[in-house]
């Protein structure tokens, strides 16, 4: 049986937050962003992008096309607050709740939605709350597949609710402009169109298909299975942590290569000797990038063994930022290790590049953790400060 998801998106999520903390600026166009006239908007409350200010749009030009426009310095500890309460709201319907950024998550309600008469008032039930618990707006888009769902609930913004069922993809989806496909590189739209691919339909087409597969690879075969409806219904929502992660958002954007992978580099080092401080090791990492329009890039690596090296971990991101980077603007970046272990229980097998630690050296440095202090030694090593104090 086909599952039942929600992605539920919250609608203009830091300006909304602004107009929570101040209520004097509801029914007001206001944005959130840089207060130096040189700088660029994170985002716009719908108001204000009805005078046709947006994200990512310098200051100074949405000033001339609003000149009423209320501009806010972003608080992003409160934003990641609300977060919170957000997501402890989706969690009081169902544990099954995968958060995949600040303000969007999925939902599988498959069982729940079978206690409601009419299905889609689960969704209406949700979405009120939401308003009148927290005073937030959420789009919310129901399908059978994670892929659908979220272009689903991009469908009717503000407050709206879609449903994208698979024999409606044809009718619904297809007839959407490539733009709109979630995970299509941006650099990429423009060498599509020009080679006649305009519409989600002309991407499925089959007389495109080698076309796609040859100019995109791996990632294009996996948007060619999604906008067919053949892609992922598993939502990750282990309540055991299996997983460890640090981000930045900058005061900046970044929109080189070379200044992508300082600040991965910088956050890697950052997570890997946090790992180890903890005692974790994990194997599938992951680079998530978020760019001037908020949309969110995540690409992800298997390491085929268990580790908390920074050497390792470094080239598994590097090569992901030289395979995905585009010169799009960065402003959060984020560096995610998954599948985590306990140390403990990893039984590691050194590679080549890796010099083999005796398992004493290990056992040694295990007990001496445990003990929060160096209490053990070995005899060779007694002998060793014996000698040198001769």
């Amino acid at each position: 049986m086909a599952r039942v998801l929600f992605h539920v998106d919250l609608n203009a999520f830091f300006a909304s937050c602004e107009e929570l903390k101040d209520p004097s600026l509801k029914n007001k166009p206001v944005a959130v962003g840089s207060l130096s006239k040189r700088g660029v908007l994170s985002t716009a409350n719908y108001i204000a992008r009805e005078y046709g200010v947006h994200s990512a749009m310098p200051v100074y030009e949405a000033i001339k096309k609003c000149p009423d426009l209320i501009i806010v310095q972003g608080d992003y500890a409160y934003y990641r607050s609300v977060s919170s309460q957000f997501f402890d709201l989706l969690k009081k319907y169902t544990p099954l709740v995968e958060p995949c950024s600040i303000d969007e998550g999925f939902m599988d309600v498959t069982e729940i939605i079978k206690r409601f008469k009419r299905p889609l008032d689960l969704a209406f039930q949700l979405q009120d709350e939401l308003y009148n618990q927290l005073g937030l707006n959420v789009s919310i888009g129901v399908a059978p597949t994670k892929f659908l769902a979220k272009m689903a609930s991009d469908m009717r913004k503000p407050k709206g609710i879609t449903v994208l069922r698979k024999s409606e993809i044809s009718t619904k989806l297809y007839p959407l402009p490539i733009e709109s496909i979630v995970g299509l590189g941006k650099k990429t739209i423009p060498f599509l169109k020009e080679n006649g691919i305009v519409t989600i339909a002309d991407f499925a087409d089959d007389k495109n298909k080698e076309f796609i597969l040859r100019t995109l690879g791996k990632n294009g075969y996996a948007l060619w299975m999604k906008v067919h409806g053949k892609s992922s219904d598993h939502l990750d929502v282990s309540s055991s942590r299996k997983s460890i992660s640090l981000s930045r958002t900058f005061e900046r954007d970044f929109y080189t290569m070379d200044e992508v992978l300082n600040q991965t580099r910088l956050l890697t080092k950052e997570l890997s000797q946090k790992m180890i401080h903890e005692g974790q090791m994990g194997k599938m990492i992951s680079l998530s990038l978020r760019d001037t329009e908020f949309h969110n890039i995540v690409r992800s690596i298997n390491l085929g063994t268990y580790t908390n090296s920074f050497p390792i971990m470094n080239q598994a991101i590097q090569n992901l930022v030289e395979t995905y980077f585009e010169p799009v603007g960065y402003r959060h970046i984020g560096i995610h290790m998954g599948s985590i272990k306990n140390h403990e229980k990893v039984n590691q097998q050194p590679t080549i590049f890796e010099e083999v630690v005796p398992d004493t050296e290990r056992i040694l440095d295990t007990l001496n953790r445990q003990l929060q202090d160096k209490v053990f030694f070995k005899a060779s090593d007694l002998l060793k400060k014996e000698n040198s104090d001769e």
